[in-house]
């Protein structure tokens, strides 16, 4: 592994104008990193990634690098580029367990994060390197959210969320409580009441979207989200048709044929997948089956009858009459995205959100409710993890403004 990256360290070009970084969301400044890295430097390399992304070990891993860091390297126009996202593994995930240092000094101020997403995690790492005394609350069992609950094991182990548990949260005093949903047995109100000054909402996009077809509610039909969540409370037969063909999908798919199923086929709407490259090539690696342009009309007990479509310019698609055909299937499983649930929105007096039942704020996070912020995919829908932790950034800062503006005696 350390000569593959010393070799990949070393194509480097170190330009003067590095595309690289600024096809990074969060402007990682990998030439930097890489120069220091072969200076010898491995411990200022380590630190300039995590300062600069708390999540630098997750991204590494998970973040589409061919169309940001990798797809914009100088080196890509005509040959291969740079694999920064190697070097930035080995980098972080080496230099992680050196970090052990303790709290900031406290400034007395506490702040509550809903929710342990990436966006949850920026913030509370962010926040409490300024003092401030930092609670998550997070409703499943253990801190992640979607990195956790909705990404496989193969693509990200779960043993680097407990590592950034241990190095990020314990050794900076901030406080988790698990199993802890609030718009129920706790609400905002409450936090308020109970002296934090600020509150920030990362709840995620949890509520999976529905066809709204025939045969949705039957037994042998799963959400995408929900499988990923536990994937060995189901059992889903030797057949499988996946509906849908973005990146989730391609973990579901790819999850599935890990899990037991021998045949699985994945169903596109339009001609091409949504998925990234790279996750479509696993996919096909692994043996899915890719159909396009065919869009489900019914599901019934022996499987998804589905119409071909034609597709028009704009992405949209439309059904050609007569071309109805049964595909078998033991299970179904939706993966056509997500939306966000509405409790806290619902229990949240003057809590504002869009008609998809996103959070509304403004650039920096504030929401129809002074004190109250949020970012990630409850603002945007469901986006990259690179790109929750980059908004995030703003959003702590413009946090810290708030707090810091109001009067001391407030705390």
């Amino acid at each position: 592994m350390a000569y593959h990256v010393l070799d990949e360290a070393n194509r480097c070009l170190n330009c003067k104008k590095p595309m690289c970084q600024q096809g990074c969301p969060i402007h990682t400044p990998i030439p930097t990193v890489i120069k220091l890295m072969k200076d010898g430097k491995l411990d200022e390399a380590g630190w300039m990634l995590f300062e600069n992304n708390p999540l630098t070990t997750v991204c590494s891993l998970v973040c589409n690098h061919e169309n940001q860091c990798e797809g914009h390297c100088i080196l890509g126009k005509k040959g291969t580029p740079v694999h920064f996202s190697t070097i930035e593994n080995y980098i972080s995930s080496t230099y992680s367990s050196k970090m052990v240092k303790g709290p900031a000094p406290s400034n007395g101020m506490r702040v509550a994060i809903i929710g342990s997403g990436p966006a949850g995690l920026t913030i509370a790492v962010l926040l409490a390197r300024k003092g401030y005394k930092v609670t998550i609350f997070e409703g499943k069992d253990k801190i992640g959210g979607v990195l956790r609950y909705g990404i496989p094991e193969f693509r990200l182990p779960k043993s680097i969320l407990d590592d950034f548990e241990y190095r990020h949260l314990i050794l900076k005093d901030i406080k988790v409580r698990p199993n802890t949903t609030i718009g129920g047995a706790i609400s905002i109100e409450d936090l308020f009441r109970d002296g934090y000054k600020a509150i920030f909402v990362g709840t995620g996009v949890w509520r999976p979207n529905s066809l709204r077809i025939k045969g949705e509610t039957l037994g042998h039909v799963h959400f995408g989200i929900n499988y990923l969540n536990n994937p060995d409370s189901f059992h889903l037969g030797e057949r499988v048709i996946v509906i849908g063909a973005g990146n989730a999908a391609m973990d579901v798919a790819r999850t599935a044929l890990r899990k037991g199923v021998r045949y699985l086929q994945c169903f596109s709407r339009n001609s091409t997948v949504a998925a990234s490259k790279h996750e479509f090539d696993y996919a096909v690696l692994e043996g899915v089956e890719f159909h396009y342009l065919k869009a489900p009309v019914e599901i019934t007990d022996e499987g998804v009858i589905f119409a071909d479509v034609t597709e028009f310019e704009d992405g949209s698609v439309e059904i050609i009459p007569g071309t109805e055909k049964l595909y078998p299937a033991d299970s179904v499983i939706v993966s056509i995205s997500q939306g966000p649930k509405s409790k806290l929105v619902d229990t949240t007096k003057g809590l504002k959100a869009n008609e998809r039942g996103l959070l509304a704020t403004d650039e920096e996070g504030h929401t129809s409710v002074p004190g109250i912020f949020a970012s990630g995919d409850v603002v945007k829908g469901a986006r990259t993890v690179v790109e929750a932790v980059a908004y995030s950034k703003i959003v702590a800062e413009a946090m810290d403004r708030y707090m810091q503006s109001l009067p001391k005696e407030e705390y």
